[in-house]
């Protein structure tokens, strides 16, 4: 599959254990199809995602940017502007996640098969989908799938 990573993605592999269980268990799971899932997978990130994951502590920064340093950057276009211009002024994310927005648009206007992410306030959020898939399927694109690494790590475990 064509997989989009969204910068929450490098941020869980490389961070350190949180002491919160259930973000501790999450960060698990990424590092888990980080090693075992994502070879078999066709990898693309943004500039978006390469300046989220670029703030913050420099040693950690570093990590995050050497992780995805071979990973293709999708090309910023006017449709990919456009498509997240549509997402925000539809009010189905509220202007404050631009960049949020902006994931969803560069996954698909570039086609992707999927969205990665932990983000499941404004991008993993079944409430949310269902008004993504409608406003895509307007602009006559498909919404790729989106879901999280706790979605995707059985299929690499059952190989």
């Amino acid at each position: 599959m064509r997989i989009y990573i969204e910068s929450t993605i490098p941020s869980y592999v490389v961070a350190r254990p949180a002491r919160d269980i259930l973000q501790a268990a999450r960060q698990q799971l990424t590092r888990d199809w980080w090693d075992r899932g994502r070879q078999e997978h066709e990898l693309f990130i943004s500039q978006v995602v390469l300046d989220e994951i670029g703030f913050g502590e420099e040693a950690m920064v570093r990590l995050r940017l050497k992780l995805v340093e071979n990973i293709p950057i999708l090309e910023s276009t006017d449709e990919v502007r456009d498509f997240a211009r549509m997402v925000l002024d539809s009010g189905v994310l509220p202007r404050e996640a631009d960049r949020d927005a902006a994931h969803i648009a560069f996954a698909a206007i570039h086609g992707t098969d999927l969205l990665l992410t932990w983000n499941c306030r404004h991008i993993a959020n079944a409430a949310l989908q269902t008004r993504l898939r409608r406003l895509a399927e307007s602009a006559q694109l498909n919404l790729p799938v989106i879901c999280t690494p706790e979605e995707l790590i059985g299929e690499s475990h059952e190989r």
